[in-house]
């Protein structure tokens, strides 16, 4: 797996925890406010991290985005098909 990906400007750091068990690319931008004031990305940003979750999935990775708060996207990586 490449160690970064830039997509749509935007550029994805793999994270590897427990031993290499625990794998996931994360990038983070600006905090977004919903109408309810619940932290959410940028709105480029969660459309890049769905894009590296299509593109993982093309690659036959079962991938799944997510976001946290402080403007983190992250891409899950639970292993090949």
């Amino acid at each position: 797996m490449q160690e970064n990906r830039t997509i749509k400007g935007y550029t994805f750091d793999l994270v590897s925890q427990n031993d290499g068990d625990d794998k996931f690319y994360q990038c983070r931008g600006d905090v977004h406010y919903d109408d309810d004031h619940d932290e959410q990305p940028e709105p480029g940003l969660w459309l890049a991290a769905m894009r590296l979750e299509s593109e993982l999935i093309i690659e036959g990775y079962k991938a799944d985005a997510g976001y946290s708060e402080k403007g983190w996207c992250q891409v899950l990586i639970y292993g090949k098909n």
